[in-house]
């Protein structure tokens, strides 16, 4: 892909990019991109390229999954009529955790000490690590969970990017079909909250949420000639309380600096955030299951409003 500052004839077309958001985030998230199929552009088809962070992962995976946008509208809606383990009738036994209000703002203490985001990055996985002692009881469940949401095991065949850090390190990772991981563990591992959740275990190296790096990583589609961003926590409200993506954000890291960067790459770049009405109906819990129904419901109505824009952009 060329990074020059005006794209020439070769390059891609549509990258879709899908940040991270909780469950609310990735409920409004399909609902934003079965509205926009229901009002006649439809991402499933259209993008070229799909990324995921964190909870965006999931709803990657399910866009790549060949089930039509209706579809995955219909069972965002559903979700909470399925037994939170997946199998049988009833709910299976919470993991270990850590008080949710603790939890955060022991992350936004270690984003307020970093001095780069590479410091952040390496500092969180230790975070992670040290967690593990607590989280790890909880691993295995997790990842069945993981899986057993997933509309499809395998990797799509057109091209899709999952975002992960290597809690050793701090470095980025990025998951694809080539990368000999099964996309339930590229998935668990991109949503693998520091502190919230264990790391995820993939040859020995553990991993840990993309979102630490940045909440959108829209970065990673340089060289795209459209690049149309969604982005559950993004916008003017992205510190609302309670939430992981509040944490501080380095120069280059934040969505406001990655679409600058991407049009002056050459990129046209349409960036959806959340209107109020689905702000409001992803309340300030966003990780609880309860706001999955309205804010799919909420997404599908902005994304109906916003096919026009986004339709624009692209032609």
């Amino acid at each position: 892909m060329t990074q020059n500052n005006e794209l020439n004839s070769s390059s891609h077309d549509v990258a879709l990019v899908l940040g991270g958001g909780g469950a609310a985030g990735n409920a409004w998230q399909i609902g934003v991109i079965a509205g926009l199929a229901d009002a006649g552009f439809d991402l499933t088809e259209a993008a070229d390229l799909v990324i995921g962070t964190s909870a965006g992962s999931t709803a990657a995976a399910a866009v790549r999954s060949g089930v039509p946008a209706a579809e995955l509208f219909a069972s965002a809606l559903a979700a909470l009529a399925r037994p939170e383990g997946g199998v049988g009738q009833n709910p299976a036994p919470r993991p270990p955790s850590i008080p949710q209000q603790e939890l955060f703002e022991r992350l936004r203490a270690i984003g307020a000490a970093a001095g780069s985001a590479e410091e952040l990055q390496k500092a969180m996985g230790a975070f992670a690590l040290e967690s593990d002692a607590v989280l790890r009881p909880g691993a295995d469940q997790r990842r069945a969970l993981v899986a057993s949401r997933l509309p499809r095991q395998d990797w799509p065949e057109r091209p899709m990017l999952l975002v992960a850090l290597n809690a050793h390190t701090g470095e980025l990772v990025r998951f694809d079909r080539d990368s000999g991981v099964e996309l339930a563990d590229a998935v668990t591992a991109s949503t693998a909250l520091p502190g919230g959740t264990a790391t995820h275990i993939i040859d020995g190296v553990h991993y840990i949420n993309g979102g630490v790096r940045s909440a959108e990583n829209a970065d990673l589609a340089a060289g795209y000639a459209t690049v149309i961003v969604l982005s559950p926590f993004g916008g003017p409200d992205w510190r609302r309380p309670g939430q992981f993506e509040g944490i501080r954000r380095f120069p280059g890291y934040g969505l406001d600096d990655q679409v600058e960067a991407l049009r002056g790459q050459g990129s046209r770049v349409v960036v959806i955030t959340p209107d109020p009405a689905s702000l409001e109906a992803m309340g300030t819990n966003q990780m609880d299951p309860a706001t999955r129904p309205p804010s799919a419901r909420a997404g599908f109505e902005q994304g109906r409003r916003e096919a026009a824009r986004v339709a624009g952009r692209v032609a």
